[in-house]
């Protein structure tokens, strides 16, 4: 898009979408559910970038709640959702490119291998030299 008396600029950008222009990687794991199966099925068809981390739960059949006459509640589901392909996400994880499995007791801990990778791996897309150091 151009603007009268202005450059050239991505229209993507103008119209606030992605604006940074810049490479994006998202990371997931196996306690992404639900709209994380979602967003990141859209992610990967899009071609937004890279998924980084663990392959998301496989969680994703909508559900709703049913009173029955004693007062109990529960859920019903009553809604599939496919991906592009027409492949059902429900109990068909969405894959990663890049695996990082984080090691037992590290969430007891100041350091995030998924996130130390995907950052690894963004500064690599960038061209740049700069390393990552430990938190």
């Amino acid at each position: 898009m151009t603007l009268r008396g202005l450059s050239g600029t991505p229209a993507r950008t103008v119209l606030g979408q992605r604006a940074l222009n810049r490479p994006t990687i998202l990371v997931t794991n196996q306690h992404s559910l639900s709209d994380a199966e979602d967003f990141t099925e859209g992610y990967r068809s899009l071609r937004l970038g890279q998924v980084v981390g663990e392959p998301t739960a496989g969680w994703i059949i909508y559900t709703w709640g049913q009173t029955l006459i004693d007062g109990t509640t529960f859920r019903l589901p009553r809604m599939k959702i496919t991906a592009n392909d027409g492949t059902n996400m429900e109990r068909n994880p969405r894959p990663v490119d890049l695996e990082v499995t984080r090691p037992i007791g590290e969430t007891l801990t100041t350091r995030d291998s998924q996130l130390d990778a995907a950052v690894r791996e963004l500064l690599k897309q960038l061209g740049t030299s700069r390393s990552t150091s430990p938190r």
